[in-house]
């Protein structure tokens, strides 16, 4: 139980906490903007009513998010000054300003079109409303960006060195666009809109059920399957093609997530442990259940393509494996359900069970909704854990060890905040929980008319 007095291990406990928490409201909050957008845009365009009442709806639930990604999101940031001091010492003339990009650039210019998206439609007109929703879209965008930019930074490091204890930038832009950030970033905004889009129509699929407004709600089920229809099948494909980059870039995350110990001989394909119980001690597996030749086809698209094993890498810097490679095959299994649902919803759509009069009955469908929705939401979590267990020891890749990086804390001072932590969130998510209920139980306001200025044809 040595883990319990190592404040290494606690603080970054604590930060996978408080992140976990907060990732579930801004991936939510992207994909809603880009609803919102895609709603406003088809209010300007029909001036049907259904969609300026979309609009106030979900505009709500996408408030409530909002305010809870926020509040959640402030100490983030700050632990890398009080439990990863030294880290933010090296980097910080390059990392902090990133993240102060995310902050200037990208939250700024998110809230101060917020209020006018939410509260100015007697204030502006139509057009000056649509920009600041596109606005708000765009902000939300822009803060996943620069989140993954220092993220993928931390993943592959490059654009400077370490000199005297601090890192130099000399080539700014390759520090900003590193080698992992374009289809991290990529795969990440994909499951934003993903998450959102199995959310909307769980929401609208348990509505349906229950008989409430089913029109409203089978107009906004229907959105979002024919958006889930293109996205499911992109996010896995653009899931393969980062698997295959992080092969290149860090094998060895790719041995780890897949329990793969020795190095496959030239003309022997590796073999693919669809299930296993890894044994870091023994250098071997308990057991595994494999299929032939899949790593390398995977990895590199080639039945016969050589995937490193473990043992090529040094113990002190091979990463855990138990837990990416099990939180990897939770994801995949969350992304195979989600399109294996879409492929039922199209079934249904296309023999007309989709209509007010037959939609309530269903049932199943709209549970799997529901499922997946939950599902959704696992994924994204088991992803992270994947991306960043995998990049353990390091807390910049091949630059800067954890240990190197951590504060001079003891474990008592990190239980303390730990413990704070714990109870701050679980009164903010109380909290997130009753308004989000009150919104959905109150449910669309069917009465709503829009000024006089957007009902204007």
């Amino acid at each position: 139980m040595d883990f319990l007095t190592d404040p290494v291990f606690l603080s970054r406990v604590q930060f996978a906490l408080t992140t976990a928490f907060h990732i579930t409201f801004p991936t939510l909050t992207i994909g809603l903007a880009l609803f919102l957008v895609v709603l406003e845009w088809l209010w300007l365009r029909t001036h049907d009513l259904v969609y300026y009442r979309q609009f106030r709806f979900w505009a709500g639930l996408f408030a409530v998010n909002f305010a809870v990604g926020v509040v959640s999101g402030i100490p983030l940031e700050f632990q890398f000054g009080t439990n990863w001091g030294p880290f933010s010492a090296t980097v910080g003339n390059f990392f902090g300003q990133i993240l102060g990009f995310e902050g200037t650039m990208a939250f700024m210019l998110e809230s101060a079109f917020l209020y006018i998206m939410l509260f100015g439609w007697k204030r502006v007109g139509p057009k000056m409303h649509f920009f600041s929703t596109i606005m708000v879209a765009f902000g939300s965008s822009l803060s996943a960006f620069w989140i993954l930019v220092a993220n993928s930074w931390m993943q592959t490091p490059s654009g400077g060195h370490i000199e005297n204890g601090v890192f130099v930038v000399t080539d700014y832009l390759a520090a900003v666009f590193s080698p992992d950030l374009p289809l991290a970033f990529s795969h990440m905004y994909l499951a934003c809109v993903e998450l959102t889009l199995f959310v909307i129509g769980a929401v609208s699929g348990v509505s349906i059920l229950l008989r409430r407004n089913v029109p409203f709600y089978l107009t906004s089920f229907k959105l979002a399957a024919a958006a889930a229809v293109v996205i499911a099948p992109l996010q896995a494909f653009v899931g393969d093609s980062n698997g295959q980059e992080i092969g290149r870039l860090q094998p060895a995350k790719v041995a780890a997530i897949e329990a793969h110990w020795d190095t496959n001989k030239p003309g022997a394909g590796a073999p693919w442990n669809m299930l296993a119980w890894p044994d870091p001690e023994a250098e071997d597996n308990v057991f595994q259940i494999q299929i032939p030749f899949a790593l390398s086809l995977l990895i590199t698209h080639s039945p016969t393509g050589v995937v490193p094993g473990l043992k090529d890498f040094p113990k002190k810097d091979r990463p855990p494996i138990v837990l990416p490679f099990y939180a990897f095959r939770l994801m995949v299994g969350v992304g195979f359900a989600m399109i294996a649902v879409m492929a039922w919803t199209l079934w249904a759509w296309r023999r007309g069970a989709l209509t007010p009069e037959r939609a309530p009955g269903q049932g199943k469908l709209f549970y799997a909704w529901t499922l997946m929705a939950g599902g959704a939401y696992l994924a994204v979590l088991m992803g992270w854990i994947t991306r960043e267990v995998g990049r353990q020891p390091w807390l910049a890749y091949g630059l800067i060890r954890t240990g190197e990086g951590h504060s001079p804390l003891g474990a008592g001072e990190v239980w303390l905040s730990l413990a704070g932590f714990i109870a701050a969130y679980a009164v903010l998510f109380s909290l997130f929980l009753f308004f989000m209920a009150k919104l959905l139980r109150k449910g669309p306001d069917m009465d709503a008319l829009p000024p006089a200025a957007h009902a204007a044809k």
